[in-house]
């Protein structure tokens, strides 16, 4: 019943927000120096929806823009740190980019503390405070009963944001993901050469996906009236193109 409860009191505060009209309607942004946030920033400043970009980012993200606010990635005191930037009655959307590797955490505790409890503690907020949507990245093979602990991690956290009262979730789970990053990672360097000359012989839902693609369908996702939803790999490729085209 208390959970039930909860429910309803998210969805109404989702709901009076959005009669409150598309000129209030703000962006937060998780995870943007990544590789798909870092692509993901600049389409949501371009979009014409979204009079406020908010990035919660652990170092200054060296972009101008009038509308950029940029706030600490504090993800055990988002309350706080979101306080001013998204007021009671603001229609707003969430975007959850995060992520790393064993290696760059230096542990699966570390890795885990990102990829799983991070995440989620954004979704607790955005369901406390009545997000529109929440749309979040997590990877193929995303499974918590998974052997693989990354896949797990990926799994347990798409799990704990499902038992949320989110009013929407959307989850993407791209493949191995093709871009320019500003950390070297060795092993998905390797694994981007080897697949590349394959690329036309593996099925679409295995091959690499444009980190690009990636950004380009959170946004289509997020501008969606469609109820919550699962993207997969094979969804995505070309979504960038498609955009420039529209």
């Amino acid at each position: 019943m208390a959970a039930d409860a909860t429910t309803r009191r998210a969805a109404g505060r989702a709901d009076s927000a959005e009669q409150a009209g598309a000129a209030k309607r703000v962006a937060v942004l998780a995870g943007a120096s990544g590789l798909v946030g870092a692509l993901l920033l600049p389409r949501l400043l371009a979009a014409p929806e979204y009079a406020r970009v908010i990035a919660l980012t652990r170092r200054p993200l060296g972009v101008s823009a009038a509308h950029l606010v940029e706030r600490p990635a504090q993800f055990d005191a988002l309350d706080a740190v979101l306080a001013e930037a998204v007021p009671v009655g603001t229609v707003f959307d969430v975007f959850c980019c995060l992520g790393t590797t064993i290696a760059a955490a230096g542990s699966q505790a570390a890795f885990a503390a990102v990829d799983r409890d991070a995440v989620v503690a954004l979704g607790r907020w955005a369901a406390a405070h009545g997000a529109r949507r929440m749309l979040v990245v997590t990877a193929v093979g995303a499974d918590p009963a998974s052997r693989v602990f990354y896949n797990r991690i990926k799994g347990e956290a798409e799990a704990a944001l499902r038992a949320l009262p989110l009013a929407a979730l959307t989850v993407l789970r791209p493949s191995l993901l093709d871009g320019a990053r500003r950390q070297f990672r060795p092993a998905e360097s390797i694994a981007l050469a080897v697949s590349r000359p394959l690329r036309r012989w593996l099925p679409a839902g295995m091959r690499p996906v444009r980190a690009a693609d990636v950004a380009a369908t959170l946004l289509a996702a997020a501008r969606s009236d469609s109820p919550s939803a699962v993207i997969a790999s094979a969804q995505m490729h070309g979504a960038a193109d498609r955009d420039r085209s529209a």
